[in-house]
This record gives C-alpha cells, structure tokens and sequence, in this order.
C-alpha cells in the first residue's frame, strides 16, 4: 500500500468512525501512539458546551489502520454492550455544575475516561449513577 492510498484509508475510517459517534469532526481528537511497532489509539471526544475533552475509548492495532478498524468495530457494535454512566462533576475554580455521560464496563472505568489527561485533583466529582437500560 502506498503513502497515499494509506492516508486515503485512514481518513476514510476515521470519517465513518465520525459518524457513528455522531459528534462534528471538530469535536472527535484522534490520538495516535506508536511504541514497540503497535499502534494505541485514543478516540477523545470534546463536549461542545463546556469545551472538556474525555476519553472514548483506547484500541491497539499491528498500524494505524488496525487500529482504527478496531475503533470502528467498537463504535458500531461493542459499545452497545456496555453500561452507561453518569458524572455529575465540577473544575475547580469554575462555579457551573456539569453532567458528563460514558459507556464503560463498570464506574472505574467511566472514572478513567472521565479523569483522562487530567489531574484528578482539579474535579470534583458530586455523583456517578449507572443508567438504567432500557
């Protein structure tokens, strides 16, 4: 595969990966990790209301299209399995009260998404309640 048709791929995956998530491309960061030839992906998602990035969800691929096919698998049919969570939190120094929603397997891992890239002790988190299904 050359240069050009794989950056073709990669822009591809990550437009339907786009959509399935259903946020603007502006809004949808993702992050690329390469160590020991294996591809990490982080697929961070950016609230559009209070600007706060959180982790989506982290794939580990042989490159970067592996990884990012990984995501897709995920986006369109793993995630439906998961628990869904809700974080009541606020920043310190800020006086607005946010609610954050993630899909995860159980509440620490809704934590590690909602903590990501962050120092922990500049959150306050007020409650965090597993979704009934519906």
């Amino acid at each position: 595969m050359t240069l050009n048709d794989e950056n073709v791929e990669l822009a591809k995956l990550q437009n339907e990966i786009i959509k399935c998530v259903g946020l603007n491309a502006d809004n949808i960061i993702f992050n690329f990790v390469e160590k020991d030839k294996i591809s990490k992906l982080s697929l961070i998602t950016v609230n559009p209301i209070h600007e706060q990035s959180f982790l989506y969800h982290t794939t580990k691929g042989i490159n970067k299209i592996d990884a990012l096919k990984k995501m897709r698998e995920y986006v369109l049919e793993y995630h439906k399995n998961e628990n869904t969570y809700t974080v009541q939190w606020i920043a310190q120094g800020d006086s607005n009260f946010h609610t954050s929603y993630f899909r995860a397997s159980d509440m620490y891992e809704a934590l590690d998404k909602f903590y990501y890239g962050r120092d922990m002790a500049s959150y306050k988190i007020f409650s965090i309640n597993l979704n009934p299904v519906s």
